[in-house]
């Protein structure tokens, strides 16, 4: 019993750690955020239109409606509550949702990451029924940003994405700054988290779910893939272990657009705006402009 108490204090001090930041519920919203349904593609009055509004078709200027995929321990909400409306602004029908559920409320994306890219999957096909594209596009931040690569390459996702533009994404698995080798020194940890909360070790580095995802090449062919990351990433670590090899593949640096960005892995997903002005860039290469520190106001 007593080793029992010692490894859920472990628990409970790593779960933070591995995921996000928990503030990040706690995050302001607006009020049209706070109302945005995230368990399906939703038509609720009071959303900005284009976010998660059924009636939003896609225009020939934004041919593909755009799925946001939010991070470990956020939700379909906290973590776009900036970035959804400044698609919107811009003309983009987006939509967001919530995966990843074990029952602790407004906090997701603990489940196992499989099953978590199966609900990405059947959301993406709920998009396209309702908008009628052919295609999305696709932005997810941390584990979002990830996530989407297994739906790609083994859930049939490759033939109904154009683009998948990753925020501080965790790729290849995280050292979470050290952190995660407790995992193995905390006895039965790994094992007590994965039984709960498999969302988490899923993401560590060496994994079996991360060897899995990247046997045999990052990228799948036909689709476009963006990774926006920061040096200052505390969460996926090393922060260069987001970026992808492969064709079809364009791996930034927010600081090489903006040396003065200070922006670790929760602000870039959330309100950096130099990483959005990439993420639109990324969306719609054609008429992209330069992200500089300027983006910042922008």
């Amino acid at each position: 019993m007593k080793q029992r108490r010692s490894v859920w204090r472990a628990v409970r001090s790593l779960l933070p750690a591995l995921g996000l930041a928990v503030a990040a519920v706690a995050m302001p919203t607006t009020a049209s955020a706070a109302t945005a349904s995230s368990s399906a593609v939703s038509s609720a009055g009071t959303v900005s239109s284009g976010w998660n509004d059924d009636s939003c078709r896609p225009s020939a200027a934004h041919p593909r409606p755009v799925v946001l995929v939010h991070g470990t321990l956020e939700n379909g909400t906290n973590n776009w509550w900036s970035f959804a409306p400044y698609l919107t602004a811009r003309g983009y029908c987006v939509f967001s949702f919530d995966y990843g559920k074990i029952g602790v409320p407004g906090m997701y994306g603990l489940g196992p990451a499989e099953k978590s890219a199966g609900e990405l999957a059947q959301y993406v096909d709920k998009v396209l029924a309702v908008t009628g594209a052919a295609k999305v596009d696709i932005v997810g931040h941390s584990q979002g940003g990830m996530l989407p690569r297994y739906y790609l390459k083994f859930l049939g996702g490759a033939p109904k994405v154009n683009a998948l533009v990753g925020i501080a994404p965790n790729n290849h698995g995280t050292t979470l700054s050290g952190i995660a080798k407790l995992l193995d020194v905390v006895p039965g940890a790994r094992k007590v988290i994965s039984g709960t909360a498999a969302g988490l070790t899923d993401q560590v580095a060496g994994s079996d779910f991360m060897k899995k995802l990247n046997e045999g090449g990052d990228t799948v062919p036909g689709v476009r893939y963006t990774v926006i990351a920061t040096r200052y990433d505390e969460v996926v670590t090393p922060y260069r272990s987001g970026f992808l090899d492969g064709p079809n593949v364009r791996n930034v640096l927010v600081q090489d657009l903006c040396p003065v960005d200070i922006s670790m892995h929760l602000t870039l997903g959330t309100i950096d705006r130099v990483a959005f002005h990439e993420a639109a860039n990324a969306l719609d290469p054609e008429h992209a402009t330069p992200a500089t520190c300027a983006s910042m106001v922008s």
